[in-house]
C-alpha cells in the first residue's frame, strides 16, 4: 500500500515541477517531455517484466498482456475495458484511472487532466516500442476518473 502512494505522489511531483520549471516553454514542450519520461520508464518495465516469458503470438495478444499484467504491475488493477476495431486501433478503458481518482470529479479539473496523462501514454508507448510494436498513444478523459488510451499501430 505504502509503495502505491509514494508512486502517486512522485508523478505528481513530476507533473507539477515540469510544468513550474517550464514557465517559458508551452504547454506542449511539458507534455512532450512528461511523455518521453514515461517512454523510457516503459520500455524499462517491458524489459525486466517479460524477461524469462515467451514471445507473444501475435499483436492482440501482446495488448491483453498490457491490460492485464503490466498495468496490474504498475497501477494495481486491470485495464477495465479493452476494444479494438482489428485494423491497428485499441482502446484501454480505465473507469478509475489512479492518477485522475485524487482530483476532483468536477468540471473545472477537466482541463488539467491531460497533463497527468502524458507519462502513463508514453508508458504505455514504450512498453509497446519494446515489445516490437510503433503506436502512438493518446489519452481522452470524458468524465473524472474515468479515461481511455487510444492506441493506433502504425504499420510499415
Amino acid at each position: 500500500m505504502a509503495d502505491e502512494v509514494i508512486f502517486e505522489f512522485l508523478h505528481m511531483e513530476i507533473v507539477e515541477y515540469i510544468h513550474r520549471e517550464a514557465s517559458k516553454e508551452d504547454k506542449d514542450q511539458c507534455i512532450s517531455k512528461l511523455e518521453a519520461l514515461g517512454f523510457r520508464v516503459g520500455q524499462s518495465l517491458i524489459e525486466r517484466f517479460t524477461r524469462e516469458c515467451s514471445r507473444f503470438k501475435d499483436e492482440l495478444d501482446t495488448m491483453k498482456f498490457v491490460c492485464k499484467d503490466l498495468w496490474n504491475l504498475v497501477y494495481k488493477k486491470q485495464i477495465d475495458n479493452l476494444r479494438t476495431n482489428h485494423q491497428g486501433v485499441y482502446v484501454l478503458q480505465d473507469n478509475k484511472f489512479k492518477f485522475l481518482v485524487q482530483m476532483s470529479t468536477g468540471k473545472q479539473y477537466m482541463e488539467s487532466a491531460p497533463k497527468y496523462l502524458a507519462f502513463p501514454c508514453g508508458m504505455i508507448r514504450g512498453a509497446l516500442s519494446n515489445l516490437g510494436i510503433n503506436c502512438i498513444v493518446t489519452a481522452e478523459v470524458s468524465a473524472m476518473p474515468a479515461c481511455k488510451f487510444q492506441i493506433q499501430i502504425q504499420r510499415t
